[in-house]
């Protein structure tokens, strides 16, 4: 039942207060009131003094007791979803009020596919370090698809940076498309490969070959991109995620794998890299910057996907 604008002032609009809000969130987190008041700088009866004026405001039971601790009740994840976005907006608010008072000034959180991280994601770091150097990046590798946008959903990053290889299905998400791109077979400059004016990629099939983990949703691309021209994903190499360790190999000359565009534009030079003469029957794939819907951008998260915008249009200029 709706609750009328005078009950609202009288039983929780006057006694509603955040700080009690954070000191639910603090005893959730930590599931202790001791854990809690420690962490809080405050004694263990002022919290649950806390907890208990909310209880006798919302007129519901916020907390049990179980044997790993206090649990909070289906109303306590109830407020403290809501609270969640909340304190967000609070955190917002206040740097806004920094950017206004100093637009130069600001952070960022970032969620990104690693395999942008070395191409795309720095390109755009180093754009907007130059024109606004006081400005703080945060980077968390994720794959954002992947962990179904997860720290984006609980406000850990103010954006995310990724690949779509299906369409993004969600209410909740918004998935703006910077450019599109395309894999590349790659293999060392000391490879005997690149001296080969004409490839198939059936003949490179028994060569070591550094691959995606095939439980990641890049690795299925790949090995789609096999199967386009009746082939089985080569077995014989290494499966990592690392780009380090990607570059190490391919500098030997052994090995051979599979490369995106915009990763190998700024690092074909810095570890040469070359691009062999296979066109692979896969279409292109679009990078996206994913943001919530109902989440107002912070100025310097928009300096930001400006940056990357200008960026996108460089590499899709110039490709």
């Amino acid at each position: 039942m709706a609750i009328a604008s005078s009950e609202w002032e009288d039983r929780i609009g006057r006694r509603l207060r955040l700080r009690d809000l954070h000191i639910l969130s603090a005893v959730v987190q930590w599931g202790s009131m001791a854990k809690a008041a420690s962490h809080l700088r405050m004694s263990q009866p002022s919290v649950s003094e806390a907890i208990a004026k909310l209880e006798n405001a919302l007129r519901v039971r916020l907390l049990d007791r179980s044997p790993r601790g206090i649990e909070p009740t289906i109303y306590a994840n109830a407020l403290l979803k809501r609270g969640l976005v909340v304190f967000d907006e609070l955190r917002q608010g206040i740097k806004d009020i920094e950017f206004l008072s100093d637009p130069t000034v600001g952070e960022v959180r970032i969620g990104c596919s690693e395999s942008l991280i070395p191409g795309f994601l720095s390109a755009t770091i180093d754009r907007l370090s130059h024109r606004y150097p006081e400005i703080v990046v945060h980077v968390v590798d994720v794959q954002p698809t992947a962990t179904r946008y997860r720290d984006l959903r609980e406000r850990n990053v103010d954006l995310m940076l990724g690949r779509i290889f299906q369409p993004v299905v969600d209410d909740e998400i918004v998935a703006e498309v910077l450019f599109e791109d395309r894999y590349f077979v790659v293999a060392g400059a000391k490879s005997p490969w690149v001296r080969r004016r004409k490839i198939a990629l059936a003949e490179l099939v028994n060569e070591p070959w550094i691959h995606i983990p095939p439980t990641n949703v890049f690795g299925s691309f790949l090995a789609g991109a096999f199967r386009a021209h009746g082939l089985e994903l080569p077995r014989k190499g290494v499966h990592s995620f690392s780009h380090h360790l990607r570059y190490d190999l391919l500098a030997t000359g052994r090995f051979l794998t599979l490369i995106p565009g915009e990763v190998l534009r700024y690092n074909a030079e810095r570890w040469a890299l070359k691009a062999l003469p296979i066109h692979l029957k896969i279409q292109p794939y679009s990078v996206a910057v994913f943001t919530l819907k109902k989440r107002t951008l912070s100025p310097v998260a928009a300096l930001f996907i400006d940056q990357a915008r200008e960026v996108a249009k460089l590499i899709a200029k110039t490709r």
